[in-house]
């Protein structure tokens, strides 16, 4: 075989992309079980950390069992459907008509109150941003959120995941009254209590719009959901004031 034909070396280079594409492809297929898994139990991690159950991703598993007790699956309706809530892809789901969209809806039991944890998914500078927002048993107030990137610029945009840009969201209202307001992230700073607005990340102004967004689109999904909700939260948040109040009268007599 003459080894400077230009015929050999196109075949051996043919030959060695053959082989490299297929050990490639070997380590991806053996690979994907444990990415998928990771990526699952990294998902869970997020879950618990937007209801202050911080844990690294190895423990999640047993823990999001503990706290997590129900997984929803929601119409555009706030009707409950069947399906797996965990499983839903909402990249997938974000480009569906509205009414087409399922929505997942994780309902977490913490020192026995209860919380509404809802996935995000929106659009930073430069792809796609995510993450996890709860809001307490009266579905208004925030208690905590959790976000993510995929690769937005470092030490501008990319701080949504840090703790101070997280920690700005609990304690705000997405309601204001009957109306619903969401949560604006906003450049120069939020004024003074505000309950509807966080500060703006430096420098990073259009991701800190994309969160904007992103919270306004996902929440008036579920506003069905909410309004369902509401009425029998108030009386149930009625009858536990009464039992209070029924408590203390008692303490008084005694």
């Amino acid at each position: 075989m003459d080894v400077n034909k230009n015929s050999y070396t196109f075949g051996f280079a043919a030959i060695m992309v053959i082989i490299v594409a297929a050990l490639l492809s070997s380590a991806a297929i053996g690979l994907k079980p444990f990415q998928d898994r990771n990526i699952e139990l990294e998902k869970k991690q997020n879950i618990l950390s937007s209801v202050g159950i911080e844990i690294d991703r190895d423990g999640a598993e047993e823990l999001y069992s503990q706290y997590i007790k129900s997984e929803l699956v929601l119409n555009n309706k706030g009707e409950e459907i069947e399906g797996s809530a965990f499983d839903i892809d909402l990249g997938t789901e974000v480009k569906k008509e509205a009414d087409a969209q399922l929505l997942p809806l994780f309902i977490s039991e913490v020192d026995g109150k209860t919380r509404y944890i809802i996935p995000l998914r929106g659009k930073g500078l430069w792809g796609p941003i995510w993450g996890f927002i709860s809001l307490e048993d009266d579905l208004n107030k925030v208690y905590g959120a959790v976000f993510d990137h995929k690769g937005e610029t470092p030490g501008l945009g990319s701080e949504i995941n840090k703790a101070f840009f997280q920690d700005a969201f609990a304690g705000k209202a997405i309601f204001e009254g009957d109306n619903f307001t969401s949560i604006t992230v906003i450049k120069g700073g939020a004024p003074e209590g505000d309950m509807h607005g966080v500060d703006a990340i430096s420098g990073g102004t259009i991701t800190s719009d994309g969160v904007t967004d992103m919270l306004l689109e996902r929440l008036t999904m579920y506003l069905p959901y909410f309004n369902k909700m509401k009425p029998a939260i108030e009386v149930e948040q009625l009858m536990a004031e009464m039992d209070s109040v029924v408590t203390v009268n008692d303490s008084i007599t005694q």
